[in-house]
């Protein structure tokens, strides 16, 4: 007798998901901010992205924003409880996506994730 059945494909990893492997400590968030790159060159550009990762220390998000390795950004979410700097440390592009993982350049007191 054959059972008849549907095969399921694996979940596909988004590609912050994938760069989140290299973080041990990345617990799953959503956390909707508004994330500015500050530079001098351009000006300041910015788009709206959620925060998908975190540690005690950094947040991973997708971004569309050309981003590269120790640019400066800034997160700010809408009722203001985030309003912090970071600092590119990883960036993974994937499909046409880019993964960013961003470190705080200073503690945030009031971070949802602790050591």
């Amino acid at each position: 007798m054959s059972r008849s059945g549907a095969a399921t494909a694996p979940a596909r990893e988004s590609s912050t998901m994938k760069l989140a492997k290299f973080f041990p400590d990345a617990t799953p968030v959503r956390i909707p901010v508004r994330l500015t790159r500050v530079t001098s060159e351009t000006g300041p550009i910015s788009e709206s992205t959620v925060i998908e990762f975190g540690t005690p220390h950094e947040v991973l998000f997708a971004s569309t924003l050309p981003l590269e390795f120790a640019d400066h950004l800034r997160l700010q979410n809408s009722d203001g409880t985030l309003d912090t700097e970071a600092c590119v440390v990883a960036v993974q592009y994937n499909a046409g996506r880019t993964a960013v993982a961003a470190r705080f350049t200073q503690e945030v007191s009031n971070w949802i994730v602790k050591p």
